[in-house]
């Protein structure tokens, strides 16, 4: 989906829940879809502040609390930082890939996962209303630029 068409349906879906989904709002929205991977709140003003001169970080604060109470983004909890839902409109668990090398976030929904969580946690007579799990690595390319390094190093010796 592009951006745009992503704006529009963030819009969208606000109104339809009787929210104001107001151009600073759009407009934080709108960075964290195009820098597809996490930012964390002061880079966020940083780049907010090139359009909107006057931003403050309780600006960028109140329009990520918005963002984040409908579901538009998440918050990576182990480097608290922001990325955007891109499928937003439904209570799902969320699961993170966090390359620990180039920082690339990834959003997947493991097949079999929450299911495993909720009977487990019904067995100790507990509740999951909502759940995220992250895991940190290499992504696919730093990998590949790990194992190149690594046999670099072993043609020296």
């Amino acid at each position: 989906m592009n951006k745009s068409t992503l704006i529009h349906k963030a819009r969208a879906f606000c109104e339809q829940r009787g929210a104001r989904f107001t151009p600073l709002r759009e407009k934080v929205y709108e960075i964290l879809v195009a820098k597809h991977g996490p930012m964390g709140a002061y880079e966020l003003l940083d780049e907010l502040k090139e359009t909107e001169s006057s931003a403050k970080p309780a600006t960028v604060y109140r329009a990520l609390d918005f963002l984040l109470d409908f579901g538009l983004i998440h918050r990576l909890e182990s480097t608290n930082a922001f990325v955007a839902c891109y499928h937003f409109g439904c209570n799902h668990p969320v699961q993170f890939l966090i390359c620990d090398s180039c920082g690339d976030v990834v959003e997947i929904q493991s097949e079999g996962l929450q299911e495993t969580l909720q009977n487990q946690a019904e067995q100790h007579g507990f509740k999951v209303f909502k759940q995220t799990i992250e895991a940190h690595g290499l992504c696919s390319d730093c990998k590949q630029s790990e194992k190149a390094s690594m046999e670099e190093k072993q043609h020296e010796c």
